[in-house]
């Protein structure tokens, strides 16, 4: 079962004209379900009102809230009998038109499939050749610049890479293919800024609140590959895992441990 435009449907037709084929007018994220709750409702529901006001759109009533959100995507685990579920919800501006939009109403899909949660570590990463991030006004969404993304996961695939590491044009490290991209140095957390081009991770923000309320402090900013690869240790998160990196290029990092004050993190 899926849900369109808020029906639980086992099919769905999109009519043509559709903008977000057309133009990629639009955007998604992606979404856990597990032990009876949506994963940081409140982080995906913010970062989807930033991305439909960048996209001057208007979320549709089903998805306004954190609460409503939660409440509509628990109905469709519940007619896919998933505890655990991984969904994509896709938003597009509903009409046709060219490049001028005729209205600012969006439609949406929502799908799932079952989750199984990988925190195995990354036993081998490296800096991607052929695509760098790029900032823009829809950078910090999902969507958008998802070519980036398909372009560096044939590399990595390619490469027979764990995961791989996108910087900027200017050489700063930005992220990994699916996820942030963290280390930590004499205690210190380190993160790229927004300004490289990553992405606004849901769990990017829940990590940086967790460390700041252990007292670590936490740096975002412009860092070059050097202070990577001289970390005393490394990992990625996103939505679905928080996984340790074990090496970078021919850097093996010393610490393979995850900070303590990411325990709450992995628990909600």
């Amino acid at each position: 079962m899926l849900l369109y435009n808020n029906d639980l449907l086992p099919s769905a037709a999109l009519p043509l004209p559709n903008r977000g084929l057309a133009f990629g007018d639009g955007f998604f994220e992606t979404l856990i379900f597990t032990a009876g709750r949506l994963r940081l409702a409140a982080d995906h529901h913010a970062r989807m009102a930033r991305a439909a006001a960048a996209l001057y759109l208007t979320l549709p009533a089903a998805l306004a809230t954190p609460e409503t959100l939660e409440t509509t995507l628990a109905a469709l685990t519940q007619a896919n009998a998933l505890p655990d579920a991984r969904l994509r919800l896709q938003l597009w501006r509903s009409g046709g038109g060219l490049y001028t939009p005729l209205t600012n109403a969006a439609e949406w899909l929502a799908t799932a499939e079952p989750f199984v949660a990988d925190n195995s570590p990354i036993a081998r990463a490296d800096f991607a050749l052929e695509t760098h991030s790029i900032h823009s006004p829809l950078s910090f969404c999902k969507g958008p610049q998802a070519w980036l993304y398909v372009r560096a996961a044939h590399e990595r695939q390619r490469r027979g890479l764990d995961e791989i590491i996108l910087c900027d044009a200017h050489g700063h490290v930005a992220e990994a293919g699916a996820a942030t991209i963290f280390w930590e140095k004499d205690g210190v957390l380190f993160t790229p800024s927004l300004e490289t081009g990553c992405v606004a991770g849901v769990r990017r923000a829940q990590v940086l609140r967790a460390a700041r309320a252990a007292g670590v402090e936490c740096r975002e900013g412009l860092f070059g590959k050097g202070e990577l690869l001289a970390a005393d240790g490394a990992f990625t998160a996103n939505v679905a895992a928080i996984r340790t990196v074990y090496h970078v290029s021919n850097t093996s990092f010393l610490s393979t441990a995850l900070p303590p004050y990411l325990a709450q993190s992995f628990a909600n």
